[in-house]
């Protein structure tokens, strides 16, 4: 699995906006070829600023498949007027896999 995390500085005043827009475009990367998924997160320090994070089964279901096709063109069209300058993306691979808080770390007793 690969990581895409994307920086995106978007214009002030256009929080809703873009937030609104990246909403009706998680469709466009739900059908998306090798997309497990994505979570947009907003800066509490600097709220102009978001990070998009989205897995990918491979690096070219990104970068080949996804920014090839048309439905990347209808992302930008739905986005792009909101940023502020082009975001700064990279992909990443777990280094050190911790733990998930959400998730038990001992299992309940059976019958309990």
């Amino acid at each position: 699995m690969v990581l895409e995390i994307a920086e995106i500085e978007v214009k002030p005043g256009m929080e809703a906006e873009f937030e609104a827009s990246a909403a009706k475009a998680t469709e466009l990367l739900q059908r998306a070829k090798g997309c497990q998924g994505m979570e947009l997160h907003r800066s509490i320090e600097n709220p102009t600023r978001y990070r998009l994070f989205v897995r990918w089964a491979t690096l070219e279901d990104h970068t080949v498949h996804f920014r090839g096709s048309p439905d990347f063109q209808e992302w930008r069209k739905l986005v792009g007027h909101c940023f502020a300058e082009t975001p700064k993306v990279e992909h990443t691979v777990v280094a050190v896999k911790g733990f998930d808080a959400a998730k038990p770390s001992i299992e309940p007793a059976r019958g309990s």
